[in-house]
Parts: structure tokens; C-alpha cells; sequence
């Protein structure tokens, strides 16, 4: 199979071709324990006595508190693989006539969240970059974990619960905020934006307190991180890395009443909206009752909002008495208002 030249849009890769792709041009040695594979959060490489755990990822939708999001978004990906996030390196790419106090802005914020969360900022790349109109930020996490604890897609079994920690879209809804302040103002209030904006910080777009209550609840077989393509694209990534399709209840995917606002009047799905902030847990049964329970002490909306099944169900959205394809988002909604 060939790969075609037609033209790509913002936003995640299709997943046939991005499939392709990986198959073609990546490799791997007899340490790599995991490697490329379609919703799998990171690289696990063996190093002896624990595994090490790396992960890339960038922030590009929007430039403000761009460092706080670059950590933490990766961070976030190491966790989900049921490993420690120890070590930060950052590229980062400036337009060019940017003043150096944006510059030094970001450092301040990578160092500031990397201190608050016990993670080195130990390296990276710094550059001024012609054709580009806003920084980037590109963050590479490393961090360790015990053998025995490490989460893998390939452990999720057919009839696995999938439970939603958190409501939908913290992410999405503060970058709406914070980059159509004055629209939304206009629609409706500043305490409105200014409320949405803060959601950045509380509830936060880190998950890594939840999997710590998750992991030492009951049993947890995988867990995932929705973010580009919302909840939504994240349940096809988790079904594609364990080879399994799933049944998804929509009724049951919890939504922000401020997210359902603003998704509404700017006619995006909230399903299909960057979501870091809530995590996805694939548990057995018996798990389900004493995670959910553990969270409702917290006082942090957890749900069950389906099941993995075998792959030749495909993935299902019920929504009421209605069923259909649960929606793939190869782009983000929020692209179509950035």
C-alpha cells in the first residue's frame, strides 16, 4: 500500500494513514517493551531493574500559560501508563521579533509547574523560528515505573468497564476562554469567561491525583488521556490499542454546564473537544463500584459510561434509543473557531 499525497489539515493524523506510517518507518530492539502504537500513551523502554517511560507531545492551540500546559500534558501521559513523571525537556520554537520577556515567560512556567509537581526541567531546545506567527511548545517526558506496575493497552479484555473520571472539556473549554474571551463576554458574562478561564487550574488539567486514588482503589487494566479529538477519539484509541470495539452510553459522559454553553454557541460537539482533565480507566467489574465510590468521597464526577466488547461489534454510541457510530474525530472541534 502506497501512501497518497493529499493534502492534511490541523490536527491529529488519520488513523489509517498515521497507521501506515509507523508500520513503515519506525523500529525497535529487544528492550523496547512498548513501542508506536495507536493510542498507546507512551514508550516504555526496559532498563533493568524498571522500565523507563518517554513521551513527546505539544502544545499548539494556544500561547497562554503554554508551559503550564506543556508539563503538564505530558505528565499526564507518563502517569497513564502507571508511571512517575521525573524529567522535562522542552523545545521551544519562537515567531520571530518575539520580545524576550515571552521568552522568559515560558521558562518561568515550565520551572514553576516542574517544581510544583517534583519533575526535573533538565534540557531541551530554544529557537527563533522563521514562518511560525506563536510560540510552541513541544515537551518530552521521561519518568520510571516498577516492572510489575506498568499499564498497557494490550492488558484490556473484552468486558472491561470504561469509567470517565473528571467532566468534559476542562481543556477545551479554558483554550475557548482564553482565545474568544471577548466573544464569549459578549454572549454571555466575564464572569462566565473568567470562570471558564480559571478551569485551567481547578479542576486542572492534571490527572495525576485521580490515578493515584484510581490505582490504589481496585484493579486498573489500562488508562488513557483524552485530548485532541475529545473523549470520544480517545475511547477509539483505547478500543484500537487492545484490538476491541466498544458500546458507549452518551447520556453517561458527564459535561460541563459551562462546556455545554459554549460548545453550543459555537456549534461544536463537546464529545470531540481536547479533554486533558479527565481520564479514562478500562477496569473489570468488580473495580467499578469501589473506584466510583472513591471518587464521590472526593467529591470528583466518575461514571461508567460503557464496555469494551470484541472487535467485530465495532464501536457504539447509544444515545437514548438511538445507536450509531461513535463519532471519530481526526480533527479537534476546537479547530474550527482557532
Amino acid at each position: 500500500m502506497s501512501i497518497t499525497l493529499n493534502t492534511l489539515h490541523a490536527g491529529k493524523l488519520d488513523h489509517d494513514f498515521l497507521a501506515l506510517l509507523l508500520e513503515k518507518y519506525t523500529s525497535a530492539d529487544d528492550r523496547l517493551v512498548e513501542g508506536v502504537r495507536i493510542g498507546e500513551d507512551a514508550t516504555v523502554i526496559d532498563m533493568g531493574s524498571r522500565y523507563v517511560v518517554a513521551k513527546t507531545d505539544p502544545v499548539t492551540f494556544t500561547t497562554d500559560h503554554i508551559g503550564y500546559y506543556a508539563v503538564h500534558v505530558n505528565a499526564n501521559d507518563i502517569v497513564c501508563m502507571g508511571a512517575r513523571p521525573k524529567w522535562f525537556l522542552a523545545t521551544i520554537l519562537l515567531p520571530e521579533r518575539c520580545r524576550k520577556k515571552a521568552a522568559e515567560d515560558i521558562f518561568a512556567q515550565i520551572s514553576r509547574t516542574c517544581r510544583k509537581e517534583k519533575i526535573s526541567y533538565c534540557g531541551g531546545h530554544t529557537e527563533v523560528t522563521a514562518g511560525i506567527v506563536r510560540p510552541i511548545v513541544v515537551g518530552h517526558m521521561l519518568g520510571e515505573v516498577k516492572k510489575e506496575r506498568i499499564l498497557l493497552k494490550r492488558h484490556v479484555r473484552a468486558g472491561d468497564h470504561l469509567i470517565l473520571v473528571q467532566s468534559i472539556p476542562i481543556e477545551g473549554l479554558s483554550i475557548m476562554a482564553r482565545e474568544k474571551a471577548a466573544e464569549l463576554k459578549e454572549q454571555f458574562s466575564a464572569e462566565f469567561v473568567l470562570k471558564c478561564q480559571k478551569m485551567l487550574f481547578n479542576p486542572g488539567i492534571s490527572v495525576r491525583e485521580y490515578a493515584r486514588v484510581a490505582l490504589q482503589t481496585a484493579t486498573v487494566h489500562a488508562m488513557h488521556d483524552p485530548t485532541e479529538g475529545g473523549v470520544a477519539t480517545a475511547i477509539h484509541e483505547m478500543a484500537m490499542a487492545a484490538d476491541l470495539g466498544a458500546v458507549i452510553e452518551r447520556e453517561k459522559i458527564a459535561v460541563l454546564a459551562e462546556g455545554k454553553l459554549a460548545c453550543e454557541y459555537f456549534d461544536l460537539d463537546p464529545l470531540g473537544c481536547i479533554s486533558s482533565g479527565s481520564l479514562l480507566l478500562a477496569v473489570p467489574y468488580k473495580s467499578i463500584d469501589p473506584i466510583i465510590k472513591a471518587f464521590e468521597k472526593r467529591k470528583v464526577p466518575a461514571c461508567d459510561i460503557g464496555k469494551l466488547v470484541e472487535k467485530g461489534e465495532g464501536l457504539v454510541l447509544r444515545d437514548g434509543a438511538k445507536k450509531r457510530r461513535l463519532p471519530l474525530f481526526a480533527q479537534d472541534e476546537l479547530v474550527k473557531i482557532l
